[in-house]
């Protein structure tokens, strides 16, 4: 797309919350506290974000004087939205442009079509080739830095090789890799012959990637010997032979040396990969050509694989992280993941906005909890993606950050992952510094990108998340397809994203995609979140809705029993189900994990009792308490809700969720001893240890 030089005129600050714009105000059932952070004038005015207003009042003669009225224009104009996007980042865009999105309704909408583009073409183009890409930093502390010039050669010389494997446009190239910059190198050079990417960690065994992969028929496989956590090191050689025996359609697999372990079989070894020198080169692609493949969880069934396009991430990358996290040259972005996490992806597209990208590959509280605090003092990080728990821990170790630590660049504080409980907000402000904004974000793996967060020119209220993003159609809607204001309700989005998936992986006909989002509100898509937009405009996330606790007909997210019992000194996490039994019975269960040396006495559940009733809801204090030794979790950190309840409510283990997709099968196993129980009076009791 054409290049347009924003202007560095006086940017008034865009700050105000966004309106519904299909719905008026209702009265306030929420308090409306004071904001914990404001964005300081001068910096807001120099934000990326208003520049971004600014360009587009050059273009269109319209005014934005606030963050609402932006973001009125940009869900109002799609067209006009989408195009100044491209513009302002210099998208480069070949093929026709005939227009920027057709009228068929979701999920059929096709953005740019005619239009042609690379996503590594853009991760890969800078203007200062000795500068750092990337910094890579692994548990014992080993760290490498690599230049954008180091970079391109890298990618060059493996998408050369690949194609000398015969890997064309169309096909996938896997890798079973932890978080290093080999990933991130395989990737690009994949994307730049137009290959489809697809990664997970080696947390995973081979059944559980090849649960993935297979269904993609990759031709290559990259596979790491091995990872790092909690002071030890994990040879995964084995596993990595198993996996590609399951993988028949494989012609080639690259040993990685993240340990240093001597190659097994025929394996061909990641310097020989890269041993010819050869410059990048990017193929053209449609702008809706596959460009990586995520999957689900895989908690009720088989991984759903979840298929994006080089352009709609290009385009949405873009503007999250350049102007909601107003990220560009000379910023260092780092957010703790791993590499089947869609933050993953996430942290890699640094890159296009020139950013440099901070890779951690080991346990967040190895040696210690202060960690990631440690991480990004040493390598003055400017946005810093943690999740919810971190913080907890954090609060709970008594740590002082911003005191023991220089965090001085450190402007924006992400998280993402689960529900930010509101105390998390103050203890931020106090102990890690009054000037880094809480960025609590919610998005998801289904977009790659995110629904709700904030900007540098938007306030935050604790417990809060600021606004919804520029250019998503955000609604909550009542079970008749309404948006409410002030009341709960289903996340929705009602006009298309370019970053929502292109389909699903095997589902030729559309069916399973069309039932997981649009089966609800025809043309909606419905993302099963209950969600809030308040009367100030922003948006407070309370949960999945398929497990909300719907107790004599009030219902309520299991994020608000969390933010106060988890708070509770004693207590290391907390788990908390509605289970619909077969006699017609409702049990509300709360089960806990205890800090070491604690006990689960009668004082404490009636604390536990008290501030559910007084902070949380006096109609949702559970049945029973039940402590228990472990919570089962997703890989990637989310409690197992709706798994635990289906054991609750009678169904078998095998049923429930699949091993892999668990990080600890036998703390979801514990929870079948609690199946059917007749009545809540009559509930079961754990076993004395």
């Amino acid at each position: 797309m054409r290049q347009h030089t924003p202007g560095h005129g006086d940017a008034r600050a865009v700050g105000a919350q966004p309106a519904s714009p299909t719905a008026s105000p209702a009265a306030s059932a929420f308090t409306s506290p004071e904001p914990i952070w404001q964005p300081d004038p001068s910096e807001a005015a120099r934000s990326r974000i208003a520049r971004f207003a600014e360009f587009v009042a050059s273009r269109t003669g319209a005014v934005h004087p606030d963050y609402a009225s932006l973001w009125a224009w940009s869900v109002r104009d799609l067209p006009g939205f989408w195009t100044a996007i491209g513009d302002f980042f210099d998208i480069r865009v070949g093929g026709t442009l005939e227009c920027v999105l057709d009228d068929a309704p979701m999920p059929a909408t096709r953005w740019f079509p005619g239009a042609r583009l690379n996503y590594a073409e853009h991760a890969l183009r800078t203007e200062d080739p000795a500068a750092t890409a990337m910094i890579a930093v692994a548990e014992d502390g080993t760290t490498t830095h690599t230049s954008w010039a180091d970079l391109r050669h890298q990618v060059g010389a493996l998408a050369a090789w690949l194609r000398g494997q015969g890997v064309r446009a169309g096909d996938r190239v896997a890798g079973y890799l932890p978080n290093t910059p080999h990933a991130v190198v395989a990737f690009l050079a994949s994307a730049s012959i137009g290959a489809v990417w697809s990664a997970c960690g080696q947390d995973y065994g081979a059944e559980g990637a090849a649960s993935r992969f297979a269904q993609l028929e990759p031709v290559v496989l990259f596979a790491a010997d091995g990872y790092r956590w909690n002071g030890r090191q994990h040879d995964r050689r084995a596993e990595a032979a198993a996996l590609r025996e399951a993988l028949p359609t494989v012609r080639a697999t690259v040993h990685i040396p993240n340990l240093g372990l001597p190659v097994l079989g025929d394996e061909v070894r990641w310097e020989e990969a890269l041993a010819a020198p050869a410059a990048c080169r990017f193929e053209e692609v449609p702008f809706d050509a596959p460009l990586w493949v995520l999957f689900s969880s895989g908690t009720t069934g088989t991984p759903k694989g979840i298929v994006h396009g080089h352009g709609g991430v290009l385009f949405d990358h873009h503007k999250l992280l350049g102007l909601h996290h107003d990220l560009g040259p000379g910023d260092r972005f780092c957010w703790y993941t791993n590499t089947n996490w869609m933050m993953w992806n996430m942290v890699v597209s640094g890159l296009l906005v020139g950013a440099t990208i901070v890779l951690y590959d080991g346990s967040p509280a190895h040696p210690g909890p202060e960690r990631l605090w440690e991480l990004a003092a040493e390598h003055r990080t400017s946005v810093l993606g943690v999740s919810p728990g971190y913080l907890q821990a954090s609060a709970k170790a008594g740590l002082e950050p911003g005191r023991d630590l220089d965090l001085s660049a450190l402007r924006i504080l992400g998280c993402t992952g689960a529900p930010l409980p509101a105390q998390a907000y103050p203890w931020v402000r106090d102990h890690v510094g009054p000037r880094v904004q809480v960025a609590s974000t919610s998005g998801g793996t289904d977009i790659v990108s995110g629904f709700a967060g904030s900007a540098p020119t938007t306030p935050v209220w604790p417990g809060e998340i600021s606004a919804p993003v520029l250019g998503v159609a955000l609604e909550a809607f009542d079970a008749e397809g309404r948006p409410v204001i002030d009341e709960v309700g289903e996340l929705v989005v009602t006009r298309p994203m370019p970053s929502m998936p292109l389909y699903f992986w095997n589902d030729p006909d559309g069916s399973r995609y069309h039932q997981a989002y649009f089966g609800s509100f025809p043309g909606v898509w419905r993302h099963g979140d209950w969600m809030t937009r308040t009367g100030h405009g922003s948006v407070i996330v309370s949960g999945r809705s398929d497990s909300t606790l719907n107790r004599h007909g009030v219902r309520l997210g299991s994020a608000d029993i969390y933010a106060v019992v988890d708070e509770l000194p004693g207590i290391r996490e907390s788990l908390v189900i509605g289970a619909e039994l077969p006699d017609g019975d409702y049990w509300m269960p709360l089960f806990v994990v205890l800090e070491p040396g604690q006990e689960l006495t009668d004082a404490l559940r009636a604390d536990i009792a008290h501030v559910i009733r007084t902070q949380a809801s006096p109609r949702h204090v559970p049945d029973t308490v039940i402590e228990v030794p472990a919570l089962p979790h997703t890989r990637t950190g989310k409690k197992l809700e709706v798994p635990v309840k289906r054991l609750l409510q009678g169904a078998d283990l095998d049923q429930v969720a699949g091993r892999e997709a668990v990080d600890d099968i036998a703390a979801l196993r514990y929870f079948t001893r609690f199946a059917r129980p007749s009545a809540p009076a009559s509930a079961p009791q754990p076993p004395s240890p």
